[in-house]
């Protein structure tokens, strides 16, 4: 059962209840990430993520933490591109208590001085984790090589020199710009009383004011650039990223089969290739990234340091086969069915339903439709799928990252 509803202020909630289950978990999804930020607030959307489990003007942030451990809850929250969300999983038993201290948390949040003091250093510690973990720093290069500096090319953390300089006042003029009704939806999903979600939405969030300036689009600018990072570790960490679809175009369906034919289980080609047939990684994999203004089809691979041009041939030579080569109607079935079982699988975890039905919701202002979906996967050809080849895969605009013990990029 889905119900939807919005607030006057303009808050909008969402509510997949699914009967049989005996948990429920609950979202606050504020459409703004790193993508959002200028070049001064780069890494504040991650930054406020963090300070806001440092306490409220109600519960000191030992309280937040020992209040939702006596109902057996859970708590967290994630920073993304162009998403941020603070999310409750609880039993049906607990989920008034649990969205209380969510809501407290989101809404009364005091970020305290010597809390902020802590939290910088604890996400300086971070940086420096992303720094020692090759294969998050060749990605996060990659996007940069891809998008540039700005907008999408963003690292979520931020500079080490944004982070040890944020004040409150920063924190408080980036959430009054985007910290507002009709930039939130609230999403709840497993075994909730429709009533009562939409009883507690009120209760915590009618009172929230303000109003979004006009949105803008995110500036893109394709780079097609060639970044390295050298690095005396044991691999060679690779990324290719190629121009490709928006989050709602056409061929989005008929591209996620051409990235799981091409890279996204074991049975891909880059997979077969690279590692089954070649020995050459452990590790290789593609993936499709969309946003509103842009996509990106991305592939990765951590491979031996003396045979990391050996694997670049590799990888391109099934890129290559993919562009010239058809693709056959076995490998088109096998990777709608993944797809299939995909949206199957998602319908029976509630965190995973609670962020369907929130992005859906938060990006197109639309209610997510299951059937719909699963319809719209099922009607994608072959033909479609050969199409997307066609749109995919721009030499011109192709980046490249490499991190590792290397001296020059590609």
């Amino acid at each position: 059962m889905i119900h939807y509803k919005q607030l006057e202020n303009g808050i909008k909630l969402i509510v997949n209840k699914m009967d049989g289950l005996m948990s429920v978990t609950m979202g606050i999804l504020v459409h703004t990430g790193s993508s959002r930020e200028t070049d001064a607030e780069d890494g504040i959307s991650h930054f406020i993520e963090h300070m806001m489990f440092k306490g409220t003007k109600n519960r000191s942030a030992f309280r937040i933490s020992d209040e939702m451990d006596r109902i057996g809850a859970q708590m967290n929250a994630f920073t993304g591109k162009d998403l941020t969300c603070y999310y409750a999983k609880s039993t049906t038993g607990h989920a008034a208590e649990a969205f209380g201290i969510l809501a407290d948390l989101f809404l009364e949040s005091v970020f305290p001085e010597d809390e902020m003091v802590r939290e910088k250093g604890v996400i300086i510690e971070e940086i420096n984790m992303n720094e020692d973990t090759p294969d998050d720093l060749c990605l996060d290069l990659l996007s940069r090589a891809y998008f540039g500096e700005k907008g999408y090319g963003r690292n979520i953390l931020g500079p080490r020199e944004n982070v040890s300089g944020f004040t409150r006042a920063d924190i408080e003029r980036y959430m009054k710009k985007y910290y507002v009704p009709d930039n939130i939806v609230i999403s709840m999903a497993g075994n909730i009383d429709v009533a009562l979600a939409e009883e507690l939405t009120r209760k915590y969030f009618s009172g929230m004011t303000g109003k979004i300036a006009k949105r803008g689009c995110v500036e893109v600018e394709f780079k097609g650039s060639s970044l390295v990072r050298k690095k005396n570790i044991e691999q060679v960490h690779i990324g290719f990223a190629y121009p490709s679809v928006k989050r709602y175009d056409k061929l989005f369906d008929a591209t996620q089969i051409l990235s799981s034919i091409l890279g996204g289980s074991m049975s891909s080609r880059l997979f077969q290739t690279v590692r089954e047939k070649m020995g050459l990684a452990y590790t290789v994999y593609s993936y499709v990234s969309s946003y509103d203004e842009a996509g990106v089809l991305s592939v990765y691979a951590g491979v031996n340091t003396e045979k990391y041009l050996q694997s670049v041939e590799a990888i391109e030579k099934c890129i290559a086969d993919i562009k010239t080569k058809d693709i056959s109607e076995e490998e088109f079935v096998r990777g709608k069915e993944q797809m299939i079982s995909s949206q199957i699988f998602s319908q029976e975890s509630t965190s995973s339903q609670m962020l369907l039905f929130g992005k859906e919701l938060l990006y197109s202002g639309r209610v997510y439709d299951y059937e719909e979906r699963v319809k719209r996967i099922t009607s994608v050809t072959l033909d479609n799928v050969k199409e997307a080849v066609e749109y995919n895969f721009a030499e011109k605009n192709r980046a490249v990252a490499l991190v590792g013990a290397v001296d020059k990029p590609i």
